[in-house]
């Protein structure tokens, strides 16, 4: 018998940075540095954490500006990827985001990143544009798929 653990999401404060960028480490080809992490803690940013058992999972960081809203980065760490815990964590954020008075959820992803992409369309991200080689990778450079979420309130 399997027993299904319920996720809990807590905001997340400047003291779990480490764990994030952790986190983001392992994710990740290309993750965020611990610096540029601890700058995402302010009045303008959301970050949100999902934990199993009291350990953190993965995490979300939120940017807003009255009604825009922009997803920064959102990342599970790879020994729970394939539980849904990506999904709850993006659907977390889309309501933390009209909670904040948010019109539209912007993001962007790597073009490589197809299971971010179809998570992202899933829950009703279009996209709307492309940076051309933004992202550098081993051998050069990738494009960045832009997307946006229109929002009810």
């Amino acid at each position: 018998m399997t027993v299904e653990l319920t996720p809990q999401f807590s905001t997340l404060d400047i003291t779990v940075s480490s764990e994030m960028a952790h986190i983001a480490s392992l994710a990740h080809s290309h993750p965020m540095s611990l610096s540029t992490i601890e700058t995402c803690f302010g009045s303008l940013y959301t970050s949100i954490g999902v934990y199993l058992e009291g350990e953190l999972q993965g995490f979300a960081i939120l940017h807003q500006i009255f009604e825009d809203a922009t997803l920064m980065d959102i990342c599970i760490a790879p020994k729970s990827q394939g539980r849904g815990l990506g999904h709850l964590l993006l659907l977390h954020v889309i309501a933390t985001a009209c909670e904040g008075g948010a019109e539209t959820l912007f993001l962007e992803v790597r073009e490589s990143g197809v299971a971010a992409k179809a998570l992202y369309i899933r829950d009703g991200f279009k996209e709307t544009g492309r940076r051309k080689g933004y992202y550098k990778t081993e051998d050069g450079s990738e494009d960045a798929i832009l997307m946006e979420l229109h929002l009810s309130r």
